[in-house]
Parts: C-alpha cells; structure tokens; sequence
C-alpha cells in the first residue's frame, strides 16, 4: 500500500508498505480523507516537541471499515471518523474521564503513526460512525473538536467579550464555537486573508490586524475593560505571554498552544485580576460529538473551510507548497 512518511524534518516521501493486519480488538480503516493541520507542519519543519522521526503523520482522518472482528458493532464499508487520542484507559487522568490528556497517551502521527496511507488498524473503541455528513466533514471533526475543547474549558457565556488571538485553523474553530456559544468575539491575526474570513465567513463581530497599536484597538473595543476570555492559537511564546494583557479582571486565559517553551507573566498583574489559567489539550468525545451536532445543523460552513486538496501520492511535492504562507491555506484535505 502506499503510504507517505517523513523521514526527516523537511524530507518526505512516498514508500510501498505492506497492509497492516487487524489485531485483537481492532479494526482495520481504509483511509479515504487526511486533513493536513500544524500539528504536521510543525513534524515537516522539526519543531514539534513530542516527536521521533521517522513518522507517517496524519491524524486527522476519515474512511470506511475494512474488516472488523465478529460481533463488532461495525460491519464492512461503515464510514468512520477517528478519535486519533488513543488512550490507555486505566490512568489517573483516564480514570477521571480526562482521557484528552491520558498520561499514557499515542497520538495517531505523532507517538505513532498515523493516518498517510492506505490502510491503518486502530483499537475499535477509537472508531465512530459518521451517517448524516461527508467524508471531507468526517476529516474535519479533530480540528474543530480541539477547538470546541478550548471553548468548553473556558466556560464561556452569552454576551460575554471573547478574543482569539492567532486565527489559523484552530484560532478559526474557537472563534467559531465561542461564536455559537454566544460571546462576541474579536480575533487579532497578522494576516489579512484570516481576518477576512473570520468576518465574512465566520461571522465575527471584530476583526484586528496585528500591529504597534493592536492593544489600543482591543481596549476601545472593549471600553478599556478587556476580555472575559482570551484564547490563544499562535504557537508562539512571545503572543502567548502578551495575551495575558488582554484578560479582563476576573477573566480567564486558555493556551491552546503547544509550545517547547517556557512562558513567563508579571505576577502582580496576574494576581489583581485574579487570572484564571487553563490550557486546553486534544478533545474527549464530547466534543467530538458536539462539532457532529453543529455541522448537522448548519452551524459550521466545511466548504469554505476546506480551501486545497490533493492525492495521496502528490502530497511529498505538494505539502511543501502548501506551508507558503502565500498559499492561503486553512484546511487542506488528502483523498486517499
């Protein structure tokens, strides 16, 4: 089968692997749809922090059962999204429903790898039905889930002011759900083209650049209060640490990125707006299943979203291109 591996930082390719079996207690996946997100980005570039090389990335995926053991609530040709957190269940972060954050936990394409190729087996209990939406949608459920997690850690409420500060694909799935939990909310990008979206597409209330007088901007917007919840999507440790300028007094401030980093703050400033600080990891199946809802109900617009796609076998020339900020990418998708 075929299947596309990173060697190295920078170096893909594409190698004939032969078809994994189905071991007891999985099934085996054709892969149909991959979407392609950071997380991988960052495995080409060599900056993500919990990664051995050589890996099949992929994590984000959609496809239908292959084979499944006798008795198993799956039957030939099902379509399936995958949970791709795969969790040990019996930790204490498990034991506490916590499974996001699993202290044993194998991501699919980043602890192991993942879904690049043809065919994959993976434990049955990581493995959904997806009747109702399409293959693309199905491939789209992680992203999105990762940002349904972030709002649903926040606690946001109706009318409450909400930023999301770096609006690539992550940045879009939290302002997205922060939007339907009903918060107005603002993003700051240093792109045009994703403040643009968020507004047009998204339906934002405010949009700003990134620029010397972006914290004036946010202040006005705000009557100088600030925000109830900030959420940061940028991955960059500097964004991160000037984030916590942005909370409101009695606010909350939600890391959704990952960073080899440590991040700093001024701890009177923290301490006088009694700061709440969560990071938010992967997503349960609650959220999963609550990004199912929404797209069922009109509520997310996957079209837009998915703005470039190619084959399998192309993407070793094609992934490289698709970093080019010029690209314009928000969601890419592979059809395997």
């Amino acid at each position: 089968m075929d299947t596309v591996i990173c060697e190295a930082p920078g170096k893909l390719a594409l190698i004939e692997q032969p078809k994994p079996l189905r071991g007891e207690g999985e099934i085996l996946l054709r892969i149909r749809r991959v979407g392609i997100c950071g997380t991988d980005m960052h495995i080409f570039n060599g900056t993500q922090p919990y990664l051995s090389y050589p890996r099949v990335m992929g994590h984000e995926l959609s496809g239908e059962v292959a084979e499944a053991a006798p008795g198993s609530d799956f039957q030939t040709g099902d379509v399936v999204y995958v949970m791709p957190y795969i969790a040990c269940g019996h930790c204490h972060a498990c034991q506490r429903g916590k499974t996001n954050c699993c202290m044993n936990i194998q991501v699919l394409g980043v602890h192991r790898d993942g879904g690049l190729t043809e065919f994959i087996a993976i434990p049955e209990a990581f493995a959904f039905k997806c009747d109702g939406i399409s293959l693309d949608e199905a491939a789209m459920l992680e992203f999105l889930s990762i940002g349904h997690h972030a709002v649903r850690r926040s606690e946001v409420k109706p009318g409450d002011q909400a930023l999301v500060v770096g609006v690539g694909p992550i940045g879009m799935a939290a302002a997205l759900f922060a939007k339907i939990a009903g918060a107005e909310v603002t993003v700051v990008d240093g792109r045009q083209s994703r403040l643009d979206f968020c507004q047009n597409i998204l339906k934002v209330d405010h949009a700003v650049p990134l620029s010397s007088t972006t914290r004036d901007e946010l202040a006005a917007i705000t009557n100088n209060n600030f925000f109830d919840t900030t959420f940061d999507a940028t991955g960059a440790p500097k964004a991160m640490e000037t984030g916590f300028g942005y909370v409101a007094h009695g606010g909350t401030y939600v890391f959704i990125s990952v960073v080899a980093a440590d991040i700093t703050f001024n701890d009177p400033e923290f301490q006088k707006r009694e700061t709440t600080l969560k990071s938010s990891r992967n997503a349960t199946v609650e959220d999963f299943e609550g990004v199912l809802a929404a797209m069922k109900a009109g509520k997310v617009p996957s079209a837009a979203l998915n703005t470039h796609r190619a084959k399998l076998r192309e993407l070793p020339y094609t992934l490289p291109k698709w970093m080019e900020p010029s690209a314009g990418v928000i969601k890419a998708i592979v059809e395997c």
